[in-house]
């Protein structure tokens, strides 16, 4: 059965299967190449409002707030501790071109959760449906303003009414649409993500609103998987996506009724590797490019056969001569490719 597309807002969103933000990895060049390979819609990093508000047009910042004309739509996600600088920030990612502000209520990592940022909010209800309100009203009318929750703080049944209290107060001020992690703050990415909850949320709001779900999505099966078991309208692809734009692709076949595309071969692995270290070179220089494209070759080589060998290469990688030198000697030769399983993505992400 056909996926069927959907709207965030005015936004038209043609394929349920998107890229979701990522810290450190969702920027311009992978956001790109995901929407080349089938994605319906792609986040960027998140950005804190403090870095929105004070970012020049340095070289070393500006690629930010950079968008390609090729992605659209495309979503700028931020996250901030205090209401009124929160929306302003939001501000910048109009200004900047983004077609949706997505406000990160999710981040379970130590650091942000410290200065009140992220996922703290699900533990400040009030302040949470301010952050929302404020930027609805503050964002122009034509750009969704939409938000990424997990399922709670943690599992207590406090954390479950704060939980639906900031979901109902945040579509009452004016949200779009609702992205929901399947695990708590407190799990961080340990145990599984709880699939039935995402399910609760989605009869809970009803079939005009918008929800999207995220936790254990590695293939393109579970992709599938999860729009099926929950009826929520789409998912974002996490940690799944990273060095494996092909889960789009093999997404939208399957949703298509088609058989699951072939895993992509060495020569067709090398010609997106080398697509996507072009762009990391155009969009960081080509003396930055080489060592910021470093962790996504590290992923890439999931798909391939040999791939511990070919990631220890990766892991010394300075130059685009030592790029080109593991090019030649581990994909010059082409041969078929292997399925990116789950453990294996899940063992590289953690």
């Amino acid at each position: 059965m056909p996926l069927p597309p959907f709207r965030i807002g005015n936004v038209a969103i043609d394929f349920p299967v998107v890229q979701a933000a990522l810290s450190g990895y969702s920027d311009l060049p992978m956001r790109l190449i995901a929407r080349e390979f089938g994605a319906g819609y792609s986040v960027c990093e998140v950005m804190l409002d403090q870095f929105l508000l004070a970012v020049k047009k340095r070289q070393k910042t500006k690629h930010f707030l950079d968008i390609h004309p090729d992605e659209h739509p495309v979503g700028g996600q931020l996250m901030g501790a205090e209401p009124e600088q929160f929306a302003a920030g939001a501000l910048r990612l109009v200004e900047a071109g983004f077609d949706v502000i997505d406000i990160n209520f999710g981040c379970p990592v130590k650091k942000v959760l410290g200065r009140c940022r992220g996922g703290f909010h699900l533990s400040q209800p009030a302040v949470a449906i301010e952050i929302i309100q404020r930027t609805r009203d503050l964002v122009p009318d034509s750009i969704p303003v939409t938000v990424k929750m997990r399922r709670g703080i943690d599992d207590s049944s406090e954390a479950r009414d704060q939980f639906f209290r900031i979901l109902d107060g945040g579509f009452a001020a004016g949200l779009a649409a609702v992205t929901v992690h399947g695990r708590t703050v407190e799990q961080r990415y340990i145990g599984p993500s709880r699939w039935e909850f995402l399910k609760e949320v989605k009869q809970h709001l009803g079939k005009d609103r918008i929800v999207l779900g995220s936790g254990d999505l590695f293939t393109a099966e579970s992709c599938i998987q999860m729009m099926q078991e929950t009826g929520i309208d789409g998912v974002t692809v996490a940690r799944g996506a990273i060095g494996n734009p092909w889960i789009f692709q093999q997404a939208r076949a399957l949703a298509a009724g088609q058989p699951m595309p072939p895993p992509p071969t060495l020569h067709q692995q090398a010609a997106v590797i080398e697509r996507h270290f072009q762009l990391c070179e155009q969009t960081y220089g080509e003396a930055r490019g080489p060592l910021l494209m470093r962790k996504f070759c590290i992923k890439y080589t999931a798909s391939h056969p040999d791939g511990d060998t070919v990631r220890a290469r990766y892991t010394k990688m300075r130059t685009r001569e030592d790029f080109a030198a593991i090019l030649a000697d581990h994909y010059g030769e082409d041969g078929p490719g292997q399925y990116v399983s789950a453990s294996i993505h899940k063992q590289q992400s953690e």
